[in-house]
């Protein structure tokens, strides 16, 4: 088993993936992407999206108790573990209306999406540059086979470097690239679905709030 193992390890071809890998995803993303795609593995086996949606519905919960009571000024009075929500009913406290809440709300969303997809972005180029640098290496490694075939010697590591880099490109886009790319895309997906939610109850409450104040005005005004 560890003999096996070690006939398929070679430095070079696995540098050889490795490195164009590297070199080619950071020539096509940004600073900010690789630094937010590298950030992303802490939280890809622990994020639980649908505990953070059911955590942050009670915080909507508490904010539309404290509304009936002391009004929407009083929003970020409640605190919860959800530094979205918390974000949110700071937000939604000091919004002159709904209309303005939600214009922050609808670029909060886009601003958040857009930094989920440079994220998941590179590692989706990791995934797709992978297996081009895999036969990247075929290629060296038939050349210098070919070159090398007047010494039988020299033509068995060639040969290895052929089919190491193309199996180090399947495995580095099919084992770890490409399903870290997968999962955070579900992961933020599952994210924006519960924020969506938020933001628009929250939206609502501001709506009601204005409505009542209005019709307050008006029996005011009438009497």
């Amino acid at each position: 088993m560890i003999e096996t193992a070690a006939r398929l390890f070679d430095p070079f071809s696995l540098s050889l993936v490795l490195g164009g890998t590297a070199m080619a995803t950071l020539m096509s993303s940004t600073g900010g992407d690789l630094c937010r795609a590298v950030a992303a593995l802490r939280p890809l086996l622990r994020a639980r999206p649908d505990l953070d949606g059911r955590i942050a519905g009670d915080a909507v919960r508490q904010i539309q108790r404290i509304l009936d009571y002391k009004g929407i000024a009083c929003a970020d009075r409640v605190k919860t573990p959800i530094g979205f929500v918390q974000e949110a009913a700071g937000r939604l406290a000091d919004a002159g209306t709904s209309r303005e809440f939600r214009d922050w709300a609808e670029q909060a969303l886009e601003d958040r999406r857009a930094r989920h997809d440079g994220a998941i972005g590179v590692w989706r180029t990791a995934a797709e540059v992978a297996p081009a640098m895999g036969m990247i290496g075929t290629v060296i490694g038939l050349v210098l086979m070919f070159a090398g075939m007047d010494d039988p010697a020299a033509m068995a590591p060639a040969m290895a470097t052929a089919m190491l880099t193309t199996l180090y490109g399947l495995l580095l886009a099919a084992c770890l690239a490409g399903p870290v790319a997968a999962r955070l895309g579900r992961l933020s997906e599952a994210e924006r679905h519960w924020q969506r939610q938020v933001l628009d109850r929250l939206e609502a409450l501001a709506r009601a709030e204005e409505e009542a104040v209005s019709r307050w005005v008006e029996r005011r005004d009438r009497a």
